[in-house]
């Protein structure tokens, strides 16, 4: 839905006049669901007339409504498919929360072989989404306008639009962040307005990677998994980052391989006031897990004590 009001655009960092966007928020206590259909999730981004829609449903690939800033990093994968000619066809919900749901669509071209399958992570609109952790992570994200500041502190109407707004975008740039140091997330494809289209974890059947919270590794899969987290927490907080809201209900397993997920409130510890108290939490958080199942080097304590001195806070 659009109206004429000015609204906030996280690309720029202040507020902008004309046609405004609808605006979510990052995931808060989110609950799972099985991959069933939803007959209103798919929306062409932009207004088109019903003639213009493929013949057999979906939408057109939403690939040209991003600008170059706004797609993932150079080179993109081999297999992404970035033909205009492709359609985006819905298959169902991956996950829902209360401020974003996450759908599998599979991004292929009529006809052709080419196709891919993409997780769509699709922010709420004002009237649903509810920010009850966010002041924590909002601290030393400042825009470049006095008047957006002062609307994101004292959390009036506009300044909960103006939150809103920097989440899709947040998580987004996070994710290309991440991508670029080698972390292991998966590929940000590409963001419009709200929706944030990024690599599918799992199988070509469409069946998601399980949460690390689902498994039940052995003692030589769990060594293996420790190994993997504490090198990918090293790798983030040698950078100035923590992840934010770390749980094993954001850490994917498939094949083996650890990926981290749900990124909107990845925390500049540096800038941050609260920076180490967040790398503390991810490491008791995931730490405690391991611990939990019998791995000797799951120790929490020695975990947040090396992400603070990768960090240079110690």
């Amino acid at each position: 839905m659009r109206d004429s009001a000015d609204f906030y655009d996280p690309a720029y960092g202040r507020i902008r006049r004309g046609k405004g966007r609808r605006r979510g928020t990052f995931d808060d206590e989110e609950t799972y669901a099985k991959r069933v259909r939803h007959p209103d999730a798919l929306q062409p981004t932009q207004a088109a007339d019903e003639t213009d829609c493929p013949p057999d449903g979906g939408r057109w690939s939403t690939w040209d409504q991003s600008t170059p800033s706004e797609r993932g990093p150079l080179p993109h994968p081999d297999w992404l498919v970035t033909e205009l000619a492709a359609v985006d066809t819905e298959l169902g919900i991956l996950k829902t929360g209360k401020e974003a749901d996450v759908y599998l669509l599979r991004r292929g071209v009529p006809g052709a072989d080419a196709s891919c399958l993409l997780a769509a992570k699709r922010y709420r609109d004002s009237q649903h989404r509810m920010f009850r952790r966010d002041e924590g992570y909002l601290d030393g994200r400042r825009t470049r306008e006095s008047r957006v500041n002062r609307a994101v502190a004292g959390r009036t109407k506009f300044g909960m639009e103006a939150i809103a707004g920097q989440w899709a975008h947040a998580e987004f740039t996070a994710l290309g962040r991440l991508h670029g140091i080698g972390a292991p997330v998966p590929y940000p494809v590409q963001i419009v307005g709200t929706e944030v289209l990024i690599e599918f974890i799992g199988d070509a059947d469409g069946s998601a990677a399980p949460r690390l919270a689902q498994t039940r590794p052995d003692q030589d899969e769990l060594a293996d998994l420790w190994t993997q987290l504490t090198e990918a927490l090293t790798l983030l907080a040698r950078d100035g980052l923590a992840h934010g809201d770390l749980s094993p209900y954001n850490l994917l397993v498939h094949h083996g391989r650890l990926v981290m997920i749900d990124l909107p409130q990845v925390v500049d510890v540096i800038s941050n006031p609260n920076g180490p108290g967040f790398l503390e939490r991810d490491a008791r958080n995931v730490a405690s897990w391991f611990a939990a199942r019998g791995h000797p080097g799951a120790d929490p304590d020695r975990l947040a004590c090396l992400l603070k001195e990768e960090a240079r806070l110690a």
